[in-house]
């Protein structure tokens, strides 16, 4: 399975007039949360995708998004997309090597 998750958390993280460099500390958090799963995974500008058994991966995606609340956002909305095949192309290097 391969999984993307965009963690939009209100507030993104702290006022970096008072705390610079944690001003996405929430989205931060959830990243952290995807990166300790040991599960391969590609930060990118507007989601984190993550590859791995699907038993593996919904859990990860429900401890990301809880991580944005526990890290101090008052709320939090998950933008989730999902990919499962049985052919050939199903990795994440599969669907990109076009274009890489």
């Amino acid at each position: 399975m391969i999984a993307e998750i965009q963690v939009v958390p209100h507030p993104p993280g702290d006022d970096p007039a008072r705390s610079p460099g944690a001003t996405y500390r929430h989205v931060e958090a959830a990243i952290a949360v995807v990166a300790a799963s040991g599960l391969r995974h590609e930060v990118g500008a507007l989601g984190t995708t993550v590859e791995g058994d699907p038993d593996v991966v919904w859990p990860v995606l429900r401890r990301a998004h809880e991580a944005a609340l526990t890290s101090g956002a008052t709320s939090v909305v998950s933008v989730v997309k999902l990919f499962s095949g049985t052919g050939a192309a199903t990795g994440m290097d599969d669907l990109v090597r076009g274009h890489r």
